[in-house]
């Protein structure tokens, strides 16, 4: 369970890092500002036309007698803001990083170089069109399996007291995993590692990705806070994946312990 504090404490040594590096908090700010706007703009639509398009698809409830039509379609008008607002929460990590390609690449280098005994950062050699090829594929196939956990869960949360207490709990370490995956991937796929890969690297560390990941997520449900926390969060994982592979790392990073000597 100690991996639980490691995590946590990579995600703190991430928002040092760019405390003391404003210039790249800056543009790191850039893309998670760009998304949140259209986030914000998607589910402000959502909110002023939702009902519109609960009335459109379900004709049947027209002739029913009042107030059932209404408190029927209210209910299901509530439920699609609320699928829409959890959505949100587990992709916008994906869409900022997919966004700010080459923002959070160079962020995450400059990081690598910064606490690398060598001064050196991993270099993928590939043009800026295959990264983000690469990049948009992956993130694509990560945004899949987070719908697919994220209905899931939406559905269970009916079950009666197991949808009040156990699903919300399971809810914030799907997402933890899957924010973590989708930050380390900068770092991850600068070094060639390969999906299938990443996710059996996370897997075996799965209380240091929910260390770093579920806290983060929390913190993701507070409007605008994601766009602050992006540049630190890319950072922090920047920091863990070099723990994750076992790499050495020099001043800050070196006071955690390295992979093999971490347990969960």
């Amino acid at each position: 369970m100690r991996d639980l504090g490691v995590g946590f404490r990579y995600l703190l040594k991430g928002q040092r890092w760019v405390a003391r590096h404003g210039k790249q908090y800056g543009f790191g700010l850039l893309p998670g500002l760009i998304t949140l706007v259209l986030y914000a703009a998607a589910l402000v639509a959502l909110a002023l036309w939702g009902e519109d398009l609960v009335a459109w698809a379900t004709p049947f409830a027209d002739d029913w007698s009042s107030p059932w039509a209404g408190l029927f379609r209210g209910f299901l008008t509530a439920v699609l803001f609320a699928l829409g607002l959890l959505l949100s929460v587990l992709t916008f990590t994906a869409v900022t990083l997919l966004v700010g390609q080459p923002f959070y690449e160079n962020l995450s280098e400059k990081v690598d170089r910064d606490v690398s005994p060598d001064g050196t950062a991993p270099e993928s050699g590939l043009p800026l069109w295959r990264e983000l090829w690469i990049s948009g594929r992956d993130s694509l196939r990560i945004v899949v399996r987070a719908l697919l956990w994220g209905v899931l869960l939406f559905a269970l949360g009916f079950v009666p007291v197991v949808g009040q207490t156990v699903v919300p709990a399971i809810g914030l370490l799907v997402t933890g995993f899957f924010l973590t995956e989708e930050l380390t991937a900068v770092a991850l796929q600068r070094r060639g590692v390969e999906l299938r890969d990443r996710l059996r690297l996370l897997r075996a560390r799965r209380t240091l990705v929910w260390g770093f990941g579920t806290p983060l997520g929390l913190a993701f449900l507070v409007p605008f806070v994601a766009v602050f926390l992006m540049p630190g969060a890319v950072a922090g994982a920047t920091l863990m994946a070099r723990d994750l592979l076992g790499e050495e790392t020099a001043g800050d990073g070196a006071e955690e312990p390295r992979g093999k000597g971490v347990t969960s």
